[in-house]
């Protein structure tokens, strides 16, 4: 590793989940930097390098996604669709992570070639745990090529 931080993207509208992703990322023993963009129309302007992401300087390619599937503007489902069509993007991991246990948004995430899909854990214990082990698995276990 080169010694840069390793940046997370995380596409989540709810304020409360994305501060618990971002406490919890921070005090993962792998440095880490946090991109939080709250809708989906956001993220693909930033991951497109559109509006006000067009100099790359001010948009560089996280490491791994996460992304929840109900955002506002331009839904989940919608933006892993776009990433995985996107020769310079598909090879960026995307984690779902949703409260949404519904087959049909499954069958759509991994027919969109989604990584990982988690379910986010109604309580706070749960949660911080799930996060943990993500960050464990992502973060440090896990093989990424670098750009």
């Amino acid at each position: 590793m080169s010694g840069e931080p390793t940046l997370v993207m995380l596409i989540e509208d709810n304020v409360d989940h994305a501060e618990l992703v971002i406490r919890t990322m921070e005090n993962n023993p792998i440095p880490t930097r946090i991109q939080h963009l709250t809708d989906g129309e956001t993220a693909l302007d930033y991951l497109l390098r559109r509006n006000n992401f067009s100099e790359p300087s001010s948009s560089p390619r996280p490491h791994i996604i996460l992304l929840d599937l109900r955002l506002p503007r331009v839904d989940g489902l919608e933006v892993l669709r776009i990433i995985k069509e996107e020769e310079e993007l598909r090879s960026i991991p995307v984690v779902i992570l949703t409260t949404s246990e519904a087959e049909k948004d499954m069958t759509h995430a991994y027919g969109n070639y989604v990584n990982s899909y988690l379910v986010k854990p109604v309580g706070f214990e749960d949660f911080s745990n799930l996060m943990k082990d993500l960050g464990v698995y992502w973060l440090g276990w896990n093989k990424q090529l670098r750009a």
